[in-house]
């Protein structure tokens, strides 16, 4: 078991933060929070989401009528897009400065809560701009406090400190972390997510199935993270299908939400490497390309090139997609081949090759991820060594089936 490889006299921090609503029908307890905010003297708030999943789903009816209760007054910005940039951020701080908003409530998947989250630290620094922000020439303190609205089953955005936001002119999609970002409250509720498209529903559930591999098997793992992989994994392999035949199986959306937030909390623990370096620059040269399949496509190869130095941890968490698993160096190629087929039979067969890249891209998906601000601090979490020749490695073996590979 891994277990015997854990150094119980090395000192790991285990973090949560964000009080969380979880559940069929949390989407109520939005009323008191609103009651929290206007009792802590806050009567304007910052509203950031995305074109329409924020009226689709619901769940704005719910927070208008709880502003409206409370007189509490309100600016909303809805143009986040996927892949959220500097543009965005510094529009959405804008509308928030005007009516001097005490808190920022974002609705939405990643993308929405990720803008929010970057417009929450500059409402308290209002000489600062999102690009400040992103190539780190100013590191925040505080921010204002983040109501996190969840309407996708994949990011785990809602239980951490991190956010993402694309600088598209210099083709950068660097991460933040830091405390301040923190929600103060998340609701999760998983009647929102009934909606998702079939597409939608195998991209954000990958999404966090990356987020635990990378928890699990950076240098910076624990236990915890490690655990948390385990069970999200199972409960992925386990509902992703139901949730596939049946939208609608409220069930099912349960647990695929319940497994992104406990993979949300794994990786503010156990934090990230390879697939999440890799994929950054992907999504930089193609704004429109769906993170969650960049992710799917960049994992067996990165799950091949990891193995061996992680055997042990990932045959366990890897077993409810193949429980053949002994936890050998030598079943890299194996454990990789079985990973990618459970991609394939979940929907998800595409490769680098099918949706527009070339070889001669790779050089400069190298490069970028060696020099996008904050990606060298994700490398450098890798239980391999991150050299160029890796990350080459990597995106080669990215383009079309491991199994298919010749030599």
């Amino acid at each position: 078991m891994w277990t015997a490889g854990i150094n119980i006299h090395e000192v790991k921090e285990i973090r949560t933060r964000t009080t969380l609503y979880f559940g069929a029908g949390a989407i109520s307890k939005i009323d008191p929070v609103v009651e929290s905010l206007k009792k802590k003297g806050i009567g304007t708030v910052l509203i950031v989401t995305g074109h329409g999943a924020y009226l689709r789903t619901g769940a704005w009816d719910y927070v208008k009528a709880a502003l409206e209760k409370h007189s509490v007054k309100f600016a909303l910005y809805d143009g986040t897009t996927p892949n959220p940039t500097a543009e965005q951020v510094d529009a959405a701080v804008a509308l928030g400065r005007r009516i001097d908003a005490g808190a920022v409530i974002a609705i939405g998947g990643g993308s929405p809560v990720d803008t929010g989250k970057s417009a929450a630290i500059l409402l308290r620094y209002p000489e600062k701009t999102a690009r400040d922000l992103y190539e780190f020439r100013f590191t925040p303190e505080e921010a204002a406090p983040i109501v996190a609205i969840n309407l996708t089953h994949g990011t785990g955005t809602e239980t951490n400190r991190f956010a993402v936001v694309s600088i598209p002119e210099k083709e950068f999609k660097p991460a933040i972390a830091y405390d301040c970002i923190y929600p103060a409250w998340a609701i999760d509720d998983p009647a929102f997510m009934t909606g998702l498209s079939p597409a939608q529903t195998r991209y954000v559930s990958i999404d966090a199935v990356n987020h635990v591999i990378e928890a699990a098997t950076a240098k910076t793992a624990n236990p915890m993270s490690i655990m948390l992989a385990a069970e999200t994994i199972r409960l992925i392999v386990t509902y992703l299908p139901a949730a596939e035949k049946n939208p609608k199986d409220l069930e099912a959306r349960y647990f695929l939400l319940y497994a992104s937030m406990i993979a949300g909390m794994s990786f503010d623990n156990g934090l990230l490497h390879f697939t999440h370096a890799l994929e950054h620059p992907l999504s930089a040269l193609k704004p429109d390309f769906t993170h969650g399949l960049g992710l799917s496509i960049l994992l067996p190869a990165v799950v091949e090139k990891i193995y061996p130095s992680r055997a042990k941890v990932l045959a366990d968490i890897l077993s409810p997609i193949d429980s053949s698993l002994k936890g050998n160096p030598e079943e890299a190629y194996k454990a990789a081949c079985s990973v990618e087929t459970w991609l394939e039979k979940s929907g998800v067969p595409e490769k680098l090759a099918d949706e527009g890249f070339t070889e001669a891209d790779i050089e400069k998906l190298v490069q970028l991820t060696f020099h996008t601000p904050s990606l060298s601090g994700l490398l450098s979490l890798a239980p391999e060594e991150a050299t160029e020749d890796c990350v080459r490695w990597i995106y080669k073996n990215s383009f079309h089936p491991i199994r298919k590979r010749s030599g």
